[in-house]
């Protein structure tokens, strides 16, 4: 279970809530309200107060590169380092099956980044980010630039990777896309998280 006491930032005030083990939650409200500065200050890539706790183990007490290893951010805009797909994988081999599964060509390894579409990017992204599932996933748009189909295809990996244990906080301004994946609703408006109605609109 992930646990948030009193987490907060320079614009957010704080927060504290509880993630179970392989609940969805989705994180809503209006563009530049700190949705992302959430997630990121969860990941403890970015300055926050407060405890956040994986297990009843307090983030200060691992290593950052096991936490961020646990508990994993994927950016809406996934970053790319090298110039073609397969240098940014670890094992390419083990992502090879997941990839039939997103619609993507086996030789797609071999592809130049720069050549690639923001729909494959967005695929590869969340390949590479759960060829190894985290217990908690911090995901931050992460169907935006995908179609109906390939939207659908990635909600039951999710809901099969959830069965397994593994947590999500889901930022999504989709409404539909709230009500079919999540529980529940963080509503982050005004410097402020608080657990919401899923028919709350966005802005």
């Amino acid at each position: 279970m992930l646990v948030l006491r009193r987490l907060s930032t320079r614009i957010l005030a704080p927060v504290s809530f509880e993630l179970e083990d392989g609940a969805c939650v989705a994180v809503r409200g209006p563009s530049g309200a700190g949705k992302t500065v959430l997630l990121r200050a969860i990941a403890d890539l970015d300055p926050s107060d407060g405890d956040v706790l994986l297990d009843g183990t307090a983030r200060e007490d691992m290593a950052a590169p096991e936490w961020r290893q646990r508990v994993r951010y994927l950016a809406a805009e996934p970053g790319w380092w090298a110039p073609t797909v397969a240098a940014h994988f670890d094992d390419w081999a083990a992502a090879m099956p997941l990839l039939e599964r997103l619609g993507l060509p086996r030789d797609i390894g071999a592809a130049a980044v720069a050549r690639l579409s923001t729909g494959e990017r967005q695929r590869l992204a969340l390949i590479r980010g759960l060829a190894l599932p985290p217990r908690v996933l911090l995901a931050d748009e992460p169907t935006a630039a995908l179609d109906a189909t390939t939207v659908a295809a990635v909600e039951r990996w999710m809901y099969e990777l959830r069965a397994g244990g593994m947590a999500i906080l889901w930022v999504t301004h989709d409404d539909a896309q709230a009500m079919r994946v999540a529980e529940r609703v963080l509503r982050v408006a005004g410097g402020q998280v608080r657990e919401a109605p899923d028919d709350l609109p966005d802005a």
